[in-house]
């Protein structure tokens, strides 16, 4: 099995001890068959796919707990073993749900999706009226943004979870832990010398940088949402990516981005500063 790098954003979790079955019929109510192979070829990871992901189509999903619950999405630790005789193939996984239609919080992404275009108008109708079918376009525009920032963000080498494949509102991606399924800490868990923090530090700033230069802000960028696995730097929760240019809060955004992960450092006593990285941010954005 391949060595992840870092995804979960909570406390240590253990993955249960369990039986995988391969028959469809036989399948205990924490399982299913892989969804792989049932969406459009769109709606599947970026090439070259990753030697560890499992794309047998007769491959067995176990779900094995929660891995972390929020205000728009819960994310869930599967496992995918392959049916293939002979082989014990099996990858985790970090299952994205977001919400169903009776969640409300999503009334949040209008600063984020400024800029942003609606095909049907019958969906911007629904969206701008909250009504309960606009809560559940709402959720999948958020699904949708996140898979497709998460793919970019990967075909050109910045350091997010490898996208596996996206249906409906649920993003399936890299588990980033261990093996075990115990998940990757959040940046704001993490405590260390000045030469780690300085290591960090640095690739805070590519993170900023990276995004900056495809033109992006990553809208909520802070210490819960960057992630250390042994060393290195992942960042996640990307659904509200903004473009700087064409959104009118753009420069505000990566602004805020900016400072709040440049205040954290400083806290520790890294020397470390935020106007500096949103000049430099700022000229590669626009």
């Amino acid at each position: 099995m391949h060595t992840p790098h870092p995804t979960g954003d909570i406390d240590p979790f253990f993955v249960f001890d369990y039986a995988p079955l391969h028959a469809a019929d036989d399948l205990s109510t924490d399982q299913r068959l892989t969804t792989y192979w049932d969406v459009e070829a769109g709606h599947r990871g970026p090439a070259p796919v990753p030697p560890w992901v499992v794309q047998d189509s007769g491959a067995i999903d176990t779900e094995l707990g929660v891995l972390k619950t929020g205000k728009e999405a819960d994310v869930f630790l599967l496992e995918r073993t392959a049916s293939t005789p002979g082989t014990d193939a099996a990858c985790l996984l970090a299952a994205k749900r977001y919400r169903d239609a009776d969640h409300r919080s999503f009334h949040r992404s209008a600063r984020y999706t400024e800029g942003r275009g609606v095909r049907r108008s019958r969906d911007q109708r629904a969206l701008a009226k909250g009504t309960t079918y606009g809560r559940a376009v709402a959720a999948g525009r958020w699904a949708h943004a996140e898979w497709e920032a998460m793919c970019h963000a990967w075909e050109v080498g910045l350091p997010v979870p490898y996208p596996v494949s996206i249906q409906g509102t649920e993003l399936l991606m890299e588990f980033v832990g261990e093996p075990d399924g115990t998940a990757a800490p959040r940046l704001a868990q993490v405590t260390g010398d000045p030469p780690l923090l300085a290591h960090l530090w640095d690739q805070t700033r590519d993170v900023v940088l990276g995004l900056a230069g495809q033109g992006w802000a990553h809208g909520d960028l802070s210490a819960y949402n960057l992630l250390v696995h042994g060393e290195t730097l992942v960042v996640i929760d990307l659904p509200q990516v903004v473009d700087v240019v064409a959104n009118p809060q753009g420069a505000d955004l990566l602004h805020r981005d900016c400072t709040t992960v440049t205040a954290w450092f400083l806290r520790r006593g890294l020397d470390a500063d935020a106007e500096e990285l949103f000049t430099e941010a700022l000229a590669l954005a626009l």
